[in-house]
């Protein structure tokens, strides 16, 4: 039980030192998500030629980090007859090279960490730009897409941008506090499993057991061996998103190379219950094929940065859980800006309070997790007794209909 109660405060403390950063990364983007329309990005990625494929990592940046919600834009930006690889790209970069994970990155484990996301995160957008439409036909592409309900031989229209849409400043304020309470709404579970894990599995795991499962002492072999793991472990964790970056800490102080650990980070996207979504979205065969893909590509980036990181000499030094929250107790800078966050978040909360509910507004909530969608471009919608419903992806509409039929 004192293990127990060690791995706890561990995981609390972690989340103490992290919070002012996630509340500042999901206020950011939630007013970047407010001001762009997915609309625009599922037009303008009609290929993969270089210009598209830097506009959806450019979009994917600053749109929602959530896992979830990203697999499900990639699929809609698929299905309204978006290039494959470029909505693979949006998912990568919405998961991979957001403003929230790589602040958390920076505070929780070092500004290393937080370079190699952007770095390995650019590294993988090569990759797959690269492989995918060398690997996946274009009879494979266009029977996914039928398969997941869209038309062969769809392709975008352009249509002009919503950035610059003149909108109330109230509005664009209260839409932006939508999108962060939204995105806070959606994260919760996988931010709260996070933090306990990586504190448990500190206190509870021996060390012994840790570095069993690492090889080390072999140098390329330690690499390849760490940096393939990475993302086997993040595919049994059933953590994904931001939730990852406290379990990554725990895997780095445990041993694992740091490919490894930044494979691990870029490895969400193959949790399985993602995985699961893929095998319902685009069928079995093509879904393993794809997942198998993603390994290759994410440990390929973990390697690769490890190896850039091992050039310039910035690799960082390891440190243990404990080192990392054993000075960041009592009244310090810290706990200064989680003062300011707290505010900051009290705010957010107020305006997401008073925003408009009406059947007017251009927005709704998904009634399953609470996420904020724009009506015009939801991935999902559904009519029940004559009222309309929204939804961040198809996952949320069936349970939503499982409940109310």
């Amino acid at each position: 039980m004192h293990k127990v109660l060690l791995g706890l405060l561990e995981g609390w403390w972690m989340f103490f030192d992290t919070f002012w950063a996630l509340v500042l990364g999901f206020v950011l983007s939630g007013f970047v998500q407010a001001l762009i329309s997915r609309e625009r990005m599922q037009q303008i990625l009609g290929d993969h030629r270089p210009k598209s494929i830097a506009k959806a990592g450019l979009y994917g940046m600053v749109s929602s980090s959530c896992s979830y919600a990203a697999s499900a834009l990639a699929r809609s930006i698929f299905v309204k007859g978006g290039d494959f690889t470029a909505a693979m790209v949006f998912m990568f970069a919405s998961t991979n090279l957001v403003i929230e994970l790589g602040i958390v990155l920076w505070f929780l484990i070092g500004w290393q960490f937080a370079l190699a996301e952007f770095i390995g995160g650019a590294v993988m957008i090569v990759l797959i730009a690269l492989l995918i439409p060398r690997l996946f036909s274009s009879t494979e592409i266009e029977r996914a897409r039928l398969l997941s309900g869209g038309e062969s031989g769809v392709q975008p229209v352009e249509a002009e941008s919503e950035i610059g849409k003149s909108i109330e400043l109230r509005k664009k304020i209260t839409a932006a506090a939508g999108y962060t309470i939204g995105d806070f709404k959606m994260l919760r579970v996988e931010l709260v499993i996070g933090f306990v894990v990586a504190g448990l599995a500190t206190s509870l795991i021996p060390f012994s057991l840790w570095r069993s499962l690492f090889l080390s002492g072999h140098g390329f072999w330690s690499v390849l061996e760490n940096s393939v793991l990475g993302p086997f472990l993040a595919f049994i964790s059933f953590v994904c998103s931001v939730g990852n970056v406290p379990l990554a800490a725990a895997l780095w102080s445990a041993g694992i190379t740091f490919g490894g650990v930044i494979a691990f980070i870029f490895a969400d996207l193959v949790a399985f219950p993602l995985v699961m979504i893929y095998r319902k979205d685009y069928g079995n065969r093509f879904a393993l094929k794809l997942v198998f893909v993603f390994w290759g590509i994410m440990s390929l980036s973990g390697m690769a940065t490890e190896g850039l990181f091992k050039i310039f000499s910035i690799t960082p030094q390891r440190v243990s859980l404990m080192q990392m929250s054993s000075n960041h107790a009592g009244w310090n800078v810290t706990t200064v800006l989680n003062g300011v966050a707290a505010i900051v978040l009290a705010g957010t909360i107020s305006l997401y309070l008073s925003r408009d509910k009406d059947g007017e507004s251009e927005f709704a909530e998904d009634p399953i997790c609470g996420m904020q969608v724009r009506k015009s471009d939801a991935p999902a919608s559904a009519t029940i007794g004559g009222k309309e419903y929204y939804f961040c992806m198809d996952g949320c509409k069936v349970s939503f209909l499982a409940k109310n039929h």
